[in-house]
């Protein structure tokens, strides 16, 4: 990274959503305070014009409804001005990418030349410290940071596991439980492992046709 760039510490899951003012594609944000209430994907890439970018944005706009029915929004941020960004996403609505059909951007994009969006967030992680790698940070209602993931320049993101991570965060808020590997909804959860030795013997001997232990420490629970 360029010597010159000052990174902030990276925030963490845990962490309040850093706050930022800025301009974007659809006005002035002022974040998080804009988003309370509602869950948010805010996720950054490398620059505008650029082929697997373009890609991304179109999928995350075929899959807006698909977000919204979570209480999610989406926002995304490249440190190209806003120009650029206006002249990218009008661009992107004459591309009919895997054929089917043709979008308009249904998000913001924040303008953020001065990288200080960037730099609070961690996104400038590469040599070219001119770009923001592709970042994503799960925000809920409370501007709580509750998932961050990184990919390489070279790999698109996978909506479809963005969209699942924010599923399993409301399941687990809603009912205590987490999701095992590859959990998928509508599948069995898994419940936390009992703390006292009264509370695995309890479990063992649950009646509850919607809990089945596996072991003294693993049980899954059947969806409602």
């Amino acid at each position: 990274m360029d010597e010159n760039v000052v990174q902030e510490r990276m925030p963490l899951i845990g962490d309040t959503a850093p706050a930022f003012r800025a301009m974007t594609t659809m006005g002035k944000v002022n974040f998080p305070e804009d988003y309370k209430g509602s869950w948010v994907v805010l996720f950054s890439h490398p620059a505008d014009f650029t082929p697997v970018c373009t890609t991304e944005f179109i999928t995350f706009t075929r899959m807006t409804e698909d977000f919204a029915r979570l209480n999610t929004k989406l926002i995304g941020l490249s440190i190209d001005s806003l120009h650029s960004h206006l002249a990218w996403a009008k661009s992107i609505e004459e591309i009919d990418w895997k054929g089917e059909g043709k979008v308009k951007l249904s998000f913001p994009i924040i303008a953020d030349i001065s990288m200080s969006v960037a730099k609070k967030y961690g996104m400038l992680q590469t040599v070219a410290s001119t770009q923001t790698v592709r970042a994503v940070f799960i925000i809920d209602p409370e501007s709580m940071i509750r998932a961050i993931l990184y990919y390489p320049m070279s790999t698109g993101r996978n909506m479809d596991e963005i969209l699942r991570i924010i599923q399993s965060l409301q399941l687990h808020d809603a009912e205590n439980v987490s999701t095992g590997a590859n959990w998928r909804p509508g599948e069995p959860a898994v419940m936390g492992a009992p703390l006292t030795l009264a509370e695995a013997e309890a479990r063992l001997q649950s009646d509850d046709p919607r809990v089945h232990p596996l072991t003294c420490y693993l049980t899954v629970k059947d969806p409602e």
